[in-house]
């Protein structure tokens, strides 16, 4: 059953918010060649509990850290490793979410290590675009499906894959709730979107084909091909009259 929020719920998510976009923001200027990604983990966590906020994703259905880093070809899940160092040239997709007073908010962003190829600015550019077209779809009267649709049609028109398999979805007491949003759809079908609904759209966008597999940790998405994938995510609540990113860097 999908929950609408009260203000006094939304305003509790915002807060949880700040303090995910803050910490991202101070995330980015870490990133750089020679960090290793366990390194990005403990400052996230070091931030996230000097917030008096907790890691929304430490210890989810067994996940071992605090974010989500996923270097190149990995999609998604990536687990934070001392041996995992970042390189001039890398791409590095960081995921990561709070809980502060007993609600969740959920954000994700690509950042580049030092200078990068065109063709993978192009790919951030056009995955980071498919979250603003995705978001304003995202308005009383429109459905989820119009969503997934948004983002579809923008990225395969610049040739990327879309991957299927990991979709947004509500946010709220629990880090993931009802509904699911896809990042592909047919214009005009799915849930009809109302105001009180607090969504994390995020899509997560391939170079090459769409098509994912897990690795053997259980846990890191890779792309089939190994090529680069890119993931932005942001969480937003409805309104009757606007669409609120709650998520978005002051």
């Amino acid at each position: 059953m999908i929950e609408l929020k009260t203000m006094n719920e939304v305003e509790k998510i915002r807060r949880a918010g700040k303090i995910v976009a803050d910490i991202l923001l101070r995330l980015r200027d870490e990133v750089k060649a020679g960090i290793s990604t366990l390194d990005l983990d403990r400052l996230a966590e070091e931030w996230t509990l000097a917030a008096g906020a907790k890691p929304a994703f430490k210890g989810y259905h067994g996940f071992p850290c605090t974010l989500c880093t996923s270097v190149n070809e990995e999609v998604v899940h990536g687990i934070p490793s001392s041996k995992k160092i970042l390189k001039e040239g890398d791409i590095v997709s960081v995921d990561f979410g709070v809980q502060l007073d007993g609600y969740f908010a959920d954000s994700a962003t690509t950042v580049a290590v030092g200078p990068v190829s065109k063709e993978l600015e192009r790919l951030m550019q056009v995955t980071r675009e498919s979250l603003e077209k995705g978001i304003e779809q995202a308005r009383p009267g429109k459905r989820i499906e119009d969503i997934g649709h948004a983002v579809q049609a923008h990225s395969e028109a610049a040739g990327y894959g879309v991957v299927r398999e990991y979709v947004g979805h509500g946010i709220g007491r629990e880090l993931h709730e009802p509904p699911q949003v896809p990042n592909f759809g047919r214009p005009g079908k799915g849930l009809r979107i109302q105001p009180g609904m607090v969504l994390c759209i995020e899509p997560m966008i391939n170079l090459g084909t769409h098509e994912v597999e897990v690795l053997s940790d259980g846990w890191t998405v890779v792309t089939k091909d190994r090529k680069p994938s890119a993931h932005f995510e942001h969480s937003i609540a409805i309104f009757e009259d606007r669409t609120e990113v709650l998520t978005a860097a002051a």
